[in-house]
C-alpha cells in the first residue's frame, strides 16, 4: 500500500466530516464571490485548521480571485492545495543529526497522547534503515512505561537503559548517554516522563533532563520531537506552544491520525507555531509510523472532492 493510500484511509474519517460541505462549496461552474468564500471558511473550520490559518487562506484565495488567477469554484481546490504543500520543505520534515553520533533524541508529550509507543515506532523506523539505537527509558513516574519500553526494545532490536522506576529521570538520561557514547551508537532516543503541560514544576523537570544530557553531549538533544494527540483538534496547538516554551520543540509525530475527524489539524499547526509534522501515526503497531509527507497528505485529505 502506498503513502497516499494510508494517508487516505487513515483520513477517511476527516473527509466524511468536511467532504459534503466542501462539495456544495466548489460545485462545477459556480463562480466565486465573498459568500462563497464564507462557505468556505466555514468548511475549513469545520475541519479543525483554526480561525487564523483558515482567514489567511481564505484572505490568499481572495487575492488570487481579484488578480484573476482563479475565477469559478472549481479551481480553487488546486489552488488551496498548492498553497498548502508549499507550507513544508523537505528541509524541515527531515530528522536533524550530529556531527558525530551519537544524534539524540527527545520524545515528549502529555500521558495518553501515546508517547511511549512513539518511541517504539521510532526506534523501529531507524532500526529498519540500518541504524543502531539505544532507548533511555526516562519515564520513571510510571513504572509500566519502563516495562512496555523493555518489550518494545527486544521487539524492535534495540538496547535499553533503565532505572528503578521512582528514581531520578535526570540521572537515566545522564546514564543512556554515557553508554550511547561508549557504545557508539547510531541514535539515543529518550522516552521522557508525561508532562500535563499545565502543571510548571513537572515541565521544569523536563528542562532539567535537557541541562543534563548537554553536559554529558553539549549539542544534544539533536532533536526534541512532541508527541501530540490528533484527535484533540485545536488543544494540541496549545499544547505544542506551551512544551515549545520550555524545551526547543523542533518536530512533532501526530498520533492518532487514523482515528481522528480533525486532519486538518496538520495545517493549523504548521501555520500557527511553524514546527513542522515529521512523521504521522497511523495505527497502534510498531510499523504504523510514516514520515510526513504533505503532497500525499494534502491529495489524500482532500480526495474525492
Amino acid at each position: 500500500m502506498g503513502l497516499f493510500d494510508i494517508f487516505k484511509r487513515g483520513l477517511k474519517k476527516t473527509r466524511d466530516r468536511i467532504a459534503g460541505g466542501l462539495r456544495a462549496v466548489l460545485s462545477f461552474g459556480r463562480q466565486i464571490d465573498e459568500a462563497l468564500l464564507d462557505e468556505l471558511a466555514d468548511a475549513m473550520l469545520a475541519d479543525d485548521m483554526g480561525p487564523r490559518t483558515v482567514m489567511g487562506l481564505q484572505d490568499e484565495i481572495r487575492d488570487a480571485w481579484k488578480a484573476g488567477q482563479i475565477k469559478e469554484a472549481q479551481e480553487i481546490l488546486p489552488f488551496l492545495k498548492q498553497r498548502i504543500v508549499s507550507t513544508w520543505s523537505a528541509s524541515d520534515r527531515a530528522l536533524r543529526h550530529a556531527a558525530s553520533p551519537p544524534t539524540v533524541i527527545f520524545v515528549a508529550g502529555i500521558n495518553g497522547s501515546g508517547k511511549t509507543t512513539t518511541v517504539a515506532k521510532l526506534a523501529g523506523h531507524l532500526r529498519k534503515q540500518g541504524q543502531t539505537v539505544l532507548l533511555g527509558a526516562c519515564d520513571t513516574f510510571r513504572a509500566a512505561a519502563i516495562d512496555q519500553l523493555v518489550i518494545w526494545a527486544d521487539r524492535v532490536g534495540a538496547d535499553i537503559v533503565k532505572h528503578q522506576p521512582g528514581s531520578d529521570a535526570a540521572a537515566v538520561a545522564y546514564d543512556a548517554c554515557e553508554a550511547a557514547v561508549a557504545r557508539k551508537v547510531d541514535y539515543l532516543v529518550i522516552d521522557t516522563a508525561g508532562r500535563l503541560h499545565t502543571q510548571e514544576h513537572l515541565m521544569r523537570e523536563l528542562g532539567k533532563i535537557q541541562r543534563v544530557v548537554q553536559k554529558r553531549i553539549p549539542d544534544a538533544p539533536h532533536e526534541v520531537l512532541l508527541v501530540l494527540d490528533a484527535t484533540i483538534g485545536q488543544n494540541a496547538i496549545n499544547q505544542a506552544r506551551m512544551f515549545s516554551e520550555v524545551v526547543d520543540v523542533t518536530g512533532l509525530f501526530l498520533a492518532k491520525l487514523d482515528g481522528s475527524a480533525k486532519g486538518g489539524i496538520v495545517v493549523g499547526i504548521r501555520d500557527q507555531l511553524n514546527i513542522p509534522v515529521k512523521f504521522v501515526g497511523l495505527g497502534e503497531t510498531v510499523d504504523d509510523i510514516e514520515p510526513f509527507d504533505p503532497e500525499a497528505f494534502v491529495e489524500a485529505l482532500f480526495a474525492d472532492i
